[in-house]
């Protein structure tokens, strides 16, 4: 409960503190109005304020899970908000440089600096002009943000590839797998839409499904509405998964150590009622004829930040000297280049996800940003080195912020072939 206390004193204070900011320039921008207005505008600005402080309290005091939907409502209000407040005050902050700036060479002259005459003037002023300009991109950001809720949360892309390996077994040749990640059931609020996404994975009538880790958010009990959704997910070879970082249970408050680990375990049942293969630290095989392939799969591994580190890949590889062809499965990207390359250079493709594409981006035909990127150079689609393959699905669905602008969720459909 204190830890509770302490981060609403904190984020209540960070608010207040934006708010008197953003003030100073809100007057510069009603500065024209009549008084009347102005103080009535005044009023309804802090008014805001003080609703904003009682919701982030509602917020805090509502159970994580049993109200999610009024939680993601206030969090989605109170971030689009503060996230344009937050661009605002940058701009007025750029002004205070200029302004201090010009009163330090004000003081160093003897002469009395010649003041304008703004009002008569039918320009505006610079502080004027960067206060509107300050609105203007606020404004537009809350409005992105906004369209990336109402357009962006659900509407799945599918995205398509081919890959060619040297040792593909004969009867791999045209093998067609499909992969979703990052599903995070607890941030979703539209089921239908959900339903309707599944249907597009369906009807890709893939050889086999991949699911690359954080099937909740935080706990096993977020599956409960969406069982009867993704337990219609079904190929010919299996639908084969792995834990993510989210899916440990790290990030939520729990009674004691014995709660959370019985969450993991329920966790671990949920992938077995909805028919996938949970595949912690190990392997399987797909055979066709006499042909056959190793899926391998590890536990969370994470080479950047505080993630975890999981995973066992001695363990996964166990057995598999005699595969011709090896795919693993591996939530966290980095773990691709701080691992996979370095010390397993039979790893033909490894599949991630984790990183979401942050949500917000531009993709643009071949030209793809996000501010991810400067984190996790691998932060989306495939990538190659040597004779060994990545590939980041972008996710299938969403947190924190419930939408996305620019980096849409993703359905992947990768083609292997014979090289």
């Amino acid at each position: 409960m204190p830890r509770k206390i302490m981060a609403l004193a904190f984020f209540t204070g960070i608010m207040v503190l934006v708010d008197f900011y953003a003030f100073s320039g809100f007057k510069v921008l009603i500065q024209h109005l009549q008084p009347t207005t102005q103080r009535w505008l005044k009023n309804g600005f802090w008014i805001l304020s003080g609703i904003n402080i009682i919701l982030l309290i509602t917020f805090q005091m509502l159970p994580p899970h049993a109200f999610w939907g009024t939680r993601l409502i206030i969090a989605t209000f109170l971030f689009a908000q503060y996230f344009g407040k937050f661009v605002f005050i940058i701009f007025l902050f750029l002004d205070d440089i200029v302004r201090l700036f010009k009163w330090l060479f004000a003081s160093f002259r003897t002469e009395k600096p010649i003041i304008n005459d703004v009002a008569s003037s039918k320009w505006i002023s610079r502080s004027e002009f960067i206060v509107k300009t300050g609105v203007l991109a606020g404004t537009g950001l809350i409005t992105a943000l906004s369209w990336g809720i109402l357009s962006g949360a659900y509407n799945y892309r599918v995205k398509r590839r081919v890959v060619s390996l040297k040792n593909l077994p004969p009867a791999f040749d045209g093998f067609r797998i499909l992969q979703i990640s990052d599903i995070h059931s607890g941030s979703f609020w539209n089921t239908d839409a959900v339903r309707k996404g599944v249907e597009m994975i369906q009807n890709e009538n893939a050889d086999v499904i991949f699911f690359t880790g954080d099937l909740v958010n935080d706990k096993a009990i977020e599956m409960k509405p969406y069982m009867n959704v993704f337990n219609k997910l079904k190929a010919p070879h299996g639908v084969f998964s792995v834990l993510g970082n989210h899916d440990y249970g790290d990030y939520a408050e729990w009674p004691n150590a014995e709660a959370k680990k019985q969450n993991l375990e329920d966790l671990k049942t949920v992938h077995k009622e909805l028919g996938w293969r949970l595949l912690i630290n190990e392997h399987e095989r797909i055979t066709i004829g006499t042909d056959s392939i190793g899926i391998l799969g590890i536990e969370n591994w994470g080479g950047k930040g505080h993630f975890p580190k999981y995973g066992k890949m001695e363990e996964a590889v166990k057995g598999t000297n005699d595969l011709p062809v090896k795919l693993l499965l591996s939530h966290d990207p980095s773990h691709w280049r701080l691992q996979v390359l370095k010390d397993y250079p039979d790893i033909d493709i490894m599949f991630a996800g984790h990183t979401h594409g942050m949500q917000f981006g531009v993709e643009v035909g071949n030209f793809k940003w996000s501010p991810v990127k400067y984190m996790y150079p691998e932060w989306a689609d495939l990538h190659t080195e040597g004779n060994q393959h990545l590939y980041v699905n972008r996710g299938f669905g969403f947190i924190g912020y419930p939408g996305r602008f620019g980096i849409l969720p993703e359905i992947t459909v990768i083609e292997l072939r014979k090289a």
